[in-house]
């Protein structure tokens, strides 16, 4: 491959140098509300106009996100993202919506090719239907809100031995052989989390209290009906959904249960605490698969060009346009994240490294999501490549598993990549009752709006003692335990958005047997899955992909059969 520098797409209906302020959009907003659309062609070009406008909006709005992540103590970065959010943004809610309406109401809407738009449609009509103007000051104080969380997560640090860390290079202490070393850092960290507990309670009061009224003004009972109907869940219900927390229990929590006491055992202990639940049952020191951040890029770029070499470029592109901030440091926002550039076609990878295994499947998780970024970008429509998360998280999860036969490139010694490749179907399965916790206790929430504090840590310990506490015992840590909920960002930032990580990684456990079955066909079966992006339903997206979109109890107990014989053949 020889040029690796990105290129913006060629725009041929706005300028080339088009600044992002009301003055200049609003000309081109009324333009598309006011074009006298004759014939199916020309309303197909006024579609890609829309569309060309649509990811320039897009593209500007990634960057002031990704760049306030970076960097969450610099004010100007912050102001920069809240001027989108507060002043563009509630000016284009209420013309996006006419616009909207005039595809709704065109005459020649039903010439198109209905194969081709039905999902596209779909979700138009959605659009309109949960449209309120009195709903656009409200949710663009959430989204300034809710950024306030990482603001107040980022500055988090702890001190251990003298030095200053962040909580995800705390967090390495917890893979330590020696147990009290584990305890100082657990205790550090939570004591830390808990130092913010009433900041975040009140932040959280106030995102409740907005979402609620979102909801009624919508004609919603509750924010939990209201964001079915706004995330498209056209394939599954909120039953569905309870369906799925009762086959986890049933069939996941068992195999949890016994695997905790076997580590109970081989660590020699009467039992487990929060702090003994990542060291390794063998005695040996934590994986250590790279050594800095850089290291970590190159070795996922060798690891993926053992897939493909499509697949191992896109990485490459990706490192030569500084498209990626993998490093933890003091003040950038927590977590991780794939954000796609809806110009470029090309997505930033964002974590928060730590030089750990976790960092490492972070990466092919992300790795995965940029993969589904570059491999939709040419799709014609921009909203053809707005993914539901039960896909998106798809890409991510399959890639995951599928890539570990190459994760030699980060371990040398073959016990290392056994050990990894354990841990990675641990985790697997480790995930799913999280999910149905995290997703249990949002159900809950929303549809008791008038909650207290109290009330609500009382639901979460509820809710997280049925699916195990994570197998551990929190006696002398009540208090960690009830705020445990708070770590999770999801909960402030994308409400309902973790139910979709619990659908996809059934699915990728399938995606991934199958690749296990037939490797050429069982990866060029997932990447024509992603080729679609959004231009099909789930379901169709994931019989591409040779799956089926099933979380019933028996399919459960189908793929969690597999992952504990797979993982017997690496004792």
């Amino acid at each position: 491959m020889n040029d690796l520098k990105i290129s913006k797409k060629t725009r041929n209906y706005i300028p080339d140098g088009l600044t992002i302020d009301w003055d200049s959009l609003e000309p081109i907003f009324n333009e598309l509300q006011t074009r006298n659309i004759q014939s199916v062609t020309e309303l197909e070009q006024w579609l890609l106009d829309r569309s060309e406008l649509e990811a320039a909006l897009e593209e500007d709005f990634a960057w002031r996100y990704i760049r306030m992540t970076c960097d969450t103590t610099d004010e100007k970065l912050l102001n920069d993202f809240q001027y989108f959010a507060t002043e563009i943004e509630p000016k284009i809610a209420p013309i996006n919506n006419e616009l909207n309406k005039k595809f709704i109401n065109c005459a020649h809407t039903a010439e198109l090719d209905q194969k081709k738009y039905f999902v596209y449609t779909r979700g138009i009509k959605k659009a309109l239907e949960l449209f309120r103007e009195e709903n656009i000051p409200l949710l663009t104080q959430i989204q300034v809100e809710q950024q306030k969380y990482q603001g107040i997560t980022g500055s988090m640090s702890v001190t251990l031995n003298n030095q200053e860390y962040t909580l995800e290079q705390a967090a390495v202490f917890l893979k330590d052989t020696d147990r009290s070393v584990r305890q100082s850092a657990w205790e550090a960290i939570t004591a830390r989390r808990l130092k913010d507990k009433v900041q975040l309670d009140e932040l959280f009061n106030s995102l409740l209290k907005l979402r609620h009224q979102v909801a009624l003004n919508a004609g919603f009972e509750n924010f939990r009906d209201y964001m079915f109907q706004a995330l498209g869940r056209f394939d599954y219900n909120p039953k569905d959904c309870f369906n799925f927390h009762e086959a986890i229990e049933k069939e996941i929590v068992p195999i949890l249960k016994e695997q905790a006491e076997n580590r109970r055992q081989a660590l020699g202990l009467s039992s487990l605490k929060p702090w003994d639940m990542e060291v390794d049952t063998s005695g040996k020191a934590a994986l250590k698969p790279f050594k800095n951040g850089d290291e970590l890029i190159d070795k996922s770029i060798k690891c993926f060009q053992g897939l493909s070499q499509y697949i191992g470029e896109r990485l490459e592109i990706m490192k030569a346009n500084g498209f990626f901030d993998v490093d933890s440091r003091k003040g950038k926002a927590p977590g991780g994240y794939n954000y796609p550039l809806a110009e470029s076609g090309a997505p930033f990878i964002f974590m928060n490294s730590a030089g750990t295994f976790r960092d490492l499947t972070t990466m092919v998780h992300e790795g995965g999501h940029a993969i589904h970024t570059f491999i939709t970008a040419d799709l014609e429509l921009n909203d053809f490549k707005h993914t539901p998360s039960e896909v998106a998280e798809l890409a991510s999860m399959s890639m995951e598993l599928i890539s570990m036969d190459n994760w030699d490139v980060y371990f040398e010694k073959p016990e290392d990549l056994k050990r990894a490749k354990k841990d990675q179907l641990k985790d697997v399965l480790k995930t799913l009752p999280w999910v149905a916790v995290v997703d249990q206790f949002q159900h809950w929430i929303y549809t008791h709006p008038e909650h207290s504090n109290e009330e609500r840590e009382q639901a979460w310990t509820n809710i997280f003692e049925t699916f195990g506490k994570n197998f551990s015992d929190w006696s002398e840590h009540p208090e960690a335990l009830e705020n445990l909920w708070q770590k999770q960002l999801h909960i402030f930032e994308v409400p309902f958005y973790y139910i979709e990580y619990g659908i996809a990684q059934l699915g990728a456990i399938a995606v991934w047997k199958n690749y296990k079955e037939d490797p050429a066909k069982g990866l060029s079966m997932y990447l024509d899955a992603l080729k679609l992006g959004y231009t099909k339903t789930i379901k169709e997206i994931y019989e591409t992909a040779g799956i089926e979109f099933n979380f019933s109890a028996d399919y459960v107990k189908e793929l969690a059969d597999f992952v504990k014989s797979e993982l017997k053949k690496l004792e």
